[in-house]
């Protein structure tokens, strides 16, 4: 069991000022595995007032102390690796070859990416006769997810302390525990009082009380465009800065000349990678229709090689985070079966001899429209729409035509077709045909999908404000 009712404030593990407290609930097991305090307006406050008393100094530190820092929790983090391991496995469901391919790995490579592009930042820069400098933005308040509970969280705290800002820190309460082993992490190594602050709490009470706090200068959340566009509103009432990465319906385009089973596994691991709980995944598979059927022929051929189960077993796919999350996704599910789309793979109901736990069965609609609910609105769970396209023209523009643009996907040989389409999406991330990750590559999303990058150097911009110095060398 693993109980935590402690606030990290000012260096230290404190008592909050309340008395509520939160189970954490594995959601493969619907047992509970711990509890956490539910933070206060006066948790918040002290943590915002330790960053801000640490503001001054920590500002200032060196480039080499900050790139030393960030090597050194790189280190500890991977010392920490079975355990944290463990905790996504056990918070999230998350099966354990992608609780150490996915969520561990990418927590690692945004710290030390982030070393890494603060070796060679440049934080002045002379234009004839004034210099312009980049200077900590101040006090930065982080609210992040539970779907990526390592990932969200280090990307957001590694640039902002390779720019040299405190962070208060609110991480999502149902998955609290590996938000927790960071925390310990820092402490590990010497990283500076006040300079990280971890507050646990409700997005009430916490997540408004960051985005509204006057004492703070940046907020940096991940999370829906519901709650994204709440912190806008309380943040302008302070003019402060926001960056904001919000939700997907990411389009994933198969070219008339692409390999039709390597198309479908890699559409296929789109939804069934976290258990589709993935604001990036290409959910709308946009396909020739000269293909339909070698398509949807393929992708049922491939979905056994994905399997639902146990995540501490050899499974793929596990569960949804929470009951309320399992119940969205059933309502989506019978929402295309309602509005005529052709399932051909899953449905509703728990798969077939599972009955504890909040596990899905990948599911796959075939003629859908783009106009469906199921094709225009984020599901978050593992469901894919198949639409077809006449041209590559045709293509592009059923992929523009969504309030979303965080990412896209073409799949194909002739490179011509592919740049065409590569370029013509709006979205603020493409893979083409499956490229690896790149942790320096900007982050981010067009139009509903956010505001702001993340990621390498593009990352720790977002935690500087730019100053002219005229009259005067830097």
């Amino acid at each position: 069991m693993r109980n935590h009712l402690k606030q990290f404030i000012n260096g230290e593990w404190v008592e909050s000022t309340g008395s509520e407290t939160h189970e954490v609930i594995n959601p493969a097991t619907e047992e509970v595995i711990g509890k956490i305090s539910l933070g206060t307006k006066e948790d918040l406050d002290k943590a915002v007032a330790a960053a801000r008393a640490a503001f001054p100094s920590f500002s200032k530190t060196t480039r080499e102390e900050r790139v030393e820092m960030l090597e050194n929790i790189a280190a500890e983090y991977a010392n920490r690796k079975e355990e944290i391991i463990d905790v996504i496995t056990e918070e999230l469901g998350s099966p354990r070859s992608i609780s150490e391919k996915v969520h561990y790995n990418m927590g690692y490579n945004h710290f030390s990416e982030a070393a890494k592009a603060l070796k060679n930042f440049s934080f002045s820069e002379d234009r004839g006769d004034h210099t312009v400098v980049k200077e900590s933005i101040g006090v930065s308040g982080l609210i992040t997810p539970w779907n990526f509970p390592t990932n969200q969280a280090s990307t957001k705290i590694a640039s902002a302390f390779a720019a040299g800002s405190p962070v208060v820190l609110k991480p999502a309460e149902i998955t609290p525990f590996a938000a927790i082993i960071l925390t310990e992490i820092f402490e590990k190594v010497g990283v500076p009082k006040g300079a990280f602050n971890l507050v646990n709490g409700t997005g009430e009470t916490i997540g408004d009380g960051i985005s509204s706090h006057p004492d703070i200068d940046f907020v940096s959340f991940t999370g829906s465009a519901g709650v994204g566009e709440k912190v806008m509103k309380n943040a302008a009432e302070t003019i402060k800065n926001v960056a904001l990465e919000l939700g997907g319906k990411s389009p994933f385009v198969m070219l008339e000349d692409a390999d039709v089973e390597k198309a479908a596994k890699a559409a296929v691991s789109h939804i069934a990678t976290n258990t589709g709980q993935v604001c990036s995944a290409g959910t709308r598979m946009i396909i020739p229709s000269s293909k339909k059927e070698a398509f949807e022929e393929a992708v049922k051929k491939v979905l056994p090689e994905f399997p639902v189960g146990d995540p501490q077993d050899k499974n793929y796919v596990g569960p949804l985070v929470s009951q309320k999350q399992w119940d969205t996704v059933q309502s989506y599910i019978q929402k295309g079966i309602d509005e005529g789309a052709t399932l051909i793979a899953g449905g509703t109901g728990k798969p077939e001899g599972i009955e504890k736990g909040y596990f899905v069965k990948p599911t796959i609609f075939t003629n859908v429209k783009n106009d469906m609910v199921i094709a225009q609105e984020e599901i978050f769970g593992p469901v894919m729409s198949i639409i077809t396209y006449e041209t590559i023209d045709e293509a592009i523009e059923i992929s523009n035509d969504t309030v979303y643009g965080l990412a896209g996907y073409v799949f194909g040989e002739d490179k011509e077709s592919l740049r065409k389409v590569a370029t013509s999406i709006r979205a603020g991330r493409i893979k083409v045909n499956n490229a690896e990750l790149d942790f320096a590559a900007p982050f981010g999303g067009y139009k509903q999908s956010g505001i702001g990058r993340e990621w390498g150097d593009f990352g720790i911009e977002e935690y500087l404000e730019k100053k002219a110095i005229l009259g005067y060398p830097a």
